[in-house]
């Protein structure tokens, strides 16, 4: 590569662990089936809370996809981000069946919103029965957050650069859009990137219960209704999801499978309000991210929306949709995956992102849940019950978090 030339980046594996499966065909089987992974809440005591469900990952799941993994049971967000990255690893061609493994050269990024709060929580709680006594010495190791991605450097042996992004709900799409330009720039030769999060414990839970924007309908299935004009907030969720992102020399070079490229990345600041979001700061980000592809709103066939479900989250979004796209908004169908597994917060890109891969590859947008009765502000091409075939081979995945930070991929399905 000559000095300046800008590296053409691709997804060569895919890896997840949510409510809906360990694996991406199950995700996706599941997504077709209109299958909702929300549930009444049955880990922590939600006794006095006014949201009751959640997008939880069954605990008989978990410990049998961790065995057959040969792994212990460890802090939950960084059992899910072994699972998903294990996967990765395994379809990308970088490790063989099981440990030990040898060294690689990929790095490691990984984004999180709350990072290990289970164990955050265990601290907190020994010091406040015990006192100075209480806390384990493993608990800075443990709690810290670049833990995460240091634990998952040297689990799989990747000796390339290991940190963790923390941006609440954009920091998986952050963490892949950082790994896209190191590949890009001949910084990195690949990169194990995406999110994990776990953020059922109780105290945690109550907080997000306070802020009062979850949605407090008793219905797990129905509770998740993102762009619905009956919406009344969020619904938390927890799991992983990771990519390898590399060359396309490296790629062909190694006989990969490619899943897709990775064709633009933007980001933002909305430098206004930490919980309220911008349709200025937003539409930004979507235009830097078609700008950074060489890119025009015209060539966009899908846009994998952000979409919380919450009143402010899904007008915004569809106003700074309509902003950066202009006439091209009227055509480009719409929809949000977390009405099948609720928000993931720091998690949620990533997981998105590998589903509108697998949209790419299979020519298909899974539907939106529970959209009964369009907002009318949220005047969009919207997705509704059934899922949409998807001729066009380049889609948008927005991600929208508190503190105002905007992070948008554009990705292109793979045709040799």
């Amino acid at each position: 590569m000559t000095a300046g030339e800008k590296r053409r980046v691709v997804v060569t594996g895919l890896g997840v662990a949510t409510a809906l499966g360990f694996d991406e065909q199950s995700l996706w089987s599941n997504l077709l089936a209109g299958r909702c992974g929300i549930r009444r809440i049955a880990n922590i005591d939600v006794a006095g809370c006014r949201t009751t469900v959640g997008s939880e990952i069954e605990n008989a799941g978990l410990a049998q996809a961790l065995a057959a993994e040969q792994l212990a049971p460890s802090d939950r967000l960084l059992d899910f981000a072994l699972l998903a990255a294990g996967q990765v690893l395994r379809q990308a061609g970088l490790i063989g069946a099981g440990p030990p493994f040898a060294p690689g050269d990929a790095g490691v990024i990984f984004g999180t919103g709350a990072g290990f709060c289970h164990g955050t929580y265990e601290t907190y709680l020994a010091f406040a029965q015990k006192g100075a006594r209480g806390p384990r010495p493993s608990a800075v190791p443990r709690c810290m957050a670049n833990a995460l991605s240091a634990q998952l450097s040297m689990h799989f042996r990747l000796m390339g650069p290991n940190y963790v992004i923390v941006c609440a709900c954009t920091s998986a799409t952050t963490a892949i859009g950082t790994a896209f330009r190191l590949v890009r720039d001949g910084e990195a030769a690949a990169v194990l990137c995406g999110g994990a999060e776990a953020i059922f414990d109780a105290a945690t839970f109550a907080a997000w219960n306070n802020l009062g924007v979850m949605s407090r309908n008793p219905d797990p299935l129905r509770a998740c209704r993102p762009f619905d004009a009956a919406r009344d907030g969020c619904v938390l969720g927890e799991g992983a999801a990771a990519l390898l992102v590399e060359s396309l020399d490296g790629a062909r070079r190694r006989g990969a499978r490619i899943r897709a490229e990775i064709r633009g990345y933007g980001e933002s600041s909305d430098a206004e309000h930490m919980t309220r979001p911008s349709i200025a700061g937003q539409a930004r980000a979507m235009r830097a991210a078609l700008a950074s592809a060489g890119l025009s709103p015209a060539d966009v066939g899908f846009i994998n929306a952000h979409g919380t479900a919450t009143r402010a989250n899904d007008t915004c979004e569809s106003a700074s949709i309509r902003a950066a796209l202009g006439s091209a908004a009227e055509r480009v169908p719409v929809a949000s995956n977390k009405s099948f597994f609720g928000h993931l917060l720091g998690a949620s890109g990533a997981a998105e992102t590998v589903v509108a891969i697998l949209g790419l590859e299979q020519g298909k947008v899974p539907p939106n849940l529970n959209l009964e009765t369009p907002d009318p502000e949220c005047n969009l091409r919207l997705v509704g019950a059934a899922a949409l075939d998807l001729p066009a081979s380049v889609v948008m995945k927005n991600s929208f978090g508190f503190g105002g930070s905007n992070a948008v991929l554009i990705l292109r399905r793979w045709e040799p």
